[in-house]
This record gives structure tokens, C-alpha cells and sequence, in this order.
């Protein structure tokens, strides 16, 4: 597999692992074996530190390996809290030091003058200098302009970024990686398949245009390639579900070679079409999670832009599953409240509360909403017998 600043050009995104614990240990053996060296998780990403620790620690793996994972900023009031994070993450990922610490989700450039008001540049220079941070970075989630502002503030190490073929300009986006790039920080991509949608959720006609262009690569291979066609992007991060997914991807990797003329008017063609059928740009991140209400805010927005994409019985069978609105209590998003939490924690600034009303309303329009209750209470009825 090529490597790039001394590491791997495909990446092991920990946010999203199996549910099956041995498929997870499968994968991450797998990965180290195929050649993946950066693997990446964070404080707030639900037991995947200590899943990785204990994964790497048992087959004495650690050595083999670059851990990526970030400060939960949120969590931050004063001093004492960094390392108080950072001692937590040293226990759960069952090492004695980071390889990429990253400040996790910065937006703004007043966000690192805050964290500087507090000591972070401080603490950052003592574990340094112990070994125990061995790079310090930021992940980020706000504008191209934030991002030119933050770039020369600090001796950034590295930079985490989303980016993929279907918006280049989004966030930071191909300006953010060049700046980067320019400056000699490792730039690592997440996001790259747009939370499975440039892999699985393309519509039709996208997929018939690879298929035109060369009907050997995958959607999820034309996907990498254009990023990996990049000499600015270092790594790209993919949150792999299977080891399957993960072998099909790591041969991707091995086998990648600069894209030829005239490959790049393939992907303006297909961004076209993407952007006729894609209706909200949620990337199933999952931040938004959980809603208070229970509402499966990403899985109801991937129905409604499935709608468009792939025709009303895909969808459809997507939202019944998503909502259980067959089910005694459904989970329609019918049921926010407006509380806001979500659009708070939303990377992407969706506005959710509207989203959210405008899949009700394609969903279950009056008419749909009546049929829909009398077939839930027939099915309540059965249950009972």
C-alpha cells in the first residue's frame, strides 16, 4: 500500500465499528495485516477507545500501529480538565502515548484562543516533550475562512478534515487541504464517502456513469481514488463495518494508481447528478444523536434523500423500518419537540428541526397518516391475540 508521510493512505475510522466484537477484533487484524498503520477514534465516540486498546493490547499489536484519536472540547472548562481527558484515554486505549492528539470539532479560530486562555498550549509542550503526545493537530467542522485562520496560530502536526468528490468546496474543502499541504501538515480525510451514501446510496444514473467510465471499481474505489489522486491528502479515514468492507478497501489501496485524462469529468458528471437527487446533506455522522424524543434523525433524513435517488419503495421500506410507524409508539419525526439539542451538535449546521418536518410532511401526508394508523392498530391487535 503506498504511504504518505509515513503512513498509510487508507485509514481506520473507529467511530462506527461492528456490533460484533469479534468482527471488530477480525477487522482490526485485518487491517494491521493488510498494511493500515493510522487508526482513529475519540473520547466521545461510544467504547471505541477502550474496543481498540484492548484489541491492540491482547495481540500485542500497539507497536504496529498510529493512534489518532481528540480532546473532547465540550468537556474542557479549566487546566485541570486536559489532563484529567487525557489520562482517561491513556487508560481506556491502555497505552502511554498518543501518536495524534487532535482538539476535536474546532469550528473557530476563537475556539484555540479560548482553549490558549486556559493553558492548552502549555500542556500540549509538556507532553510533547514526555513523549506522551507524539503530533498535535485539529479536526474540524466549521468555514474555508475559519480554517485559513487557525492554520498559522499553532505548529499543527496534523489536520482532520471532511472531504469527498461530491462538494470539494464544502468547509474547508480543497482550499483547506492545499493550505495545509503548502504549510507540510498532514492532512486526513474523513467523510470520504459521505457516511456511506458515495458507496451504497448513489442514485441510478451515478452509478450507470462509473459504470461507463470503468465498470471494474466500485463506487466506494471511484470515491477513494479521487482523494487519493491527491497528493495533499495524506490519509483517508473510512469507518469500515465489516472485515469484508475492510479487505475489499485495502485492496483499493494497493492497486491505486494516478487517475488518467479525462478520468476527473467522470466525477463532475456524477456530482451533477448527485446534487439533482440529494435533497439534505446529512452525512449520518450520528452526533445528533440520541434525540430526546428517540427519533432516528440521520436514518429519517437517508429515507427522505433515498426518496429522490432511488424511487418511493426504497424509501419507503426505509422509513417504516426507521420509524417502526407500524409499531405501538412509533418514532416519527413527527414527535420533535423543537429542544434544538440536535442542531447544536450538528458538524454539518443542518437546519434539523425543518428537515425533520419536511420528511413528515413526504412521509405522512394526511391521507398516508390515517392509513397508517389503522394498519398499526390491526397490527397491535394481532400482537395481542
Amino acid at each position: 500500500m503506498q504511504v504518505r508521510k509515513n503512513m498509510s493512505i487508507l485509514g481506520l475510522g473507529c467511530m462506527r465499528f461492528p456490533p460484533s466484537k469479534a468482527e471488530t477484533q477480525r477487522m482490526i487484524l485485518a487491517a494491521i495485516d493488510g498494511g493500515v498503520t493510522l487508526f482513529d477514534t475519540a473520547y466521545i465516540y461510544p467504547n471505541s477507545e477502550r474496543t481498540l486498546g484492548e484489541i491492540l493490547a491482547r495481540h500485542n499489536k500497539r507497536e504496529r500501529v498510529q493512534i489518532c484519536t481528540k480532546l473532547p472540547l465540550t468537556s474542557c472548562r479549566e487546566y485541570a480538565d486536559f489532563e484529567r481527558l487525557f489520562s482517561k484515554q491513556l487508560e481506556r486505549l491502555r497505552t502511554d502515548y498518543i501518536d495524534y492528539y487532535l482538539m476535536h470539532n474546532m469550528t473557530s479560530a476563537s475556539q484555540w484562543e479560548w482553549l490558549k486562555s486556559i493553558g492548552i498550549e502549555q500542556w500540549l509542550e509538556g507532553k510533547k516533550a514526555s513523549g506522551a503526545i507524539q503530533r498535535a493537530g485539529f479536526s474540524f467542522h466549521g468555514s474555508a475562512d475559519e480554517f485559513g485562520k487557525l492554520l498559522p496560530m499553532y505548529g499543527w502536526e496534523a489536520v482532520m478534515l471532511q472531504y469527498n468528490y461530491s462538494d470539494p468546496n464544502y468547509q474547508a474543502g480543497a482550499a483547506g487541504v492545499q493550505a495545509a499541504h503548502e504549510r507540510g501538515i498532514p492532512v486526513f480525510v474523513m467523510e470520504p464517502l459521505l457516511g456511506g451514501r458515495l458507496a451504497t446510496g448513489l442514485p441510478k444514473a451515478a452509478v450507470a456513469r462509473f459504470n461507463e467510465a470503468n465498470p471494474a471499481l466500485t463506487p466506494a474505489e471511484h470515491a477513494f481514488r479521487w482523494l487519493w489522486n491527491q497528493q495533499g491528502v495524506t490519509c483517508v479515514l473510512s469507518g469500515m463495518s465489516s472485515t469484508a468492507i475492510m479487505e475489499a478497501n485495502i485492496n483499493a489501496a494497493k492497486a491505486f494508481t494516478p487517475l488518467a485524462d479525462g478520468e476527473l469529468a467522470v466525477y463532475d458528471d456524477v456530482v451533477k447528478i448527485i446534487r439533482k437527487a440529494y435533497k439534505i446533506n446529512c452525512t449520518g455522522c450520528n452526533y445528533c444523536l440520541p434525540c430526546p424524543k428517540g427519533i432516528n434523525i440521520p436514518a429519517c433524513f437517508a429515507a427522505y434523500n433515498a426518496r429522490y435517488a432511488q424511487g418511493f419503495m426504497t424509501s419507503m421500506s426505509l422509513y417504516l423500518t426507521t420509524t417502526a410507524v407500524l409499531a405501538k409508539k412509533p418514532l416519527s419525526p413527527r414527535l420533535c419537540n423543537q429542544c434544538g439539542k440536535c442542531e447544536k451538535a450538528c458538524p454539518q449546521g443542518l437546519a434539523i428541526r425543518e428537515d425533520l418536518r419536511r420528511v413528515s410532511r413526504k412521509f405522512e401526508p394526511p391521507p398516508m397518516r390515517a392509513a397508517l394508523k389503522a394498519a398499526r392498530a390491526v397490527m397491535v391487535k394481532q400482537k395481542k391475540r
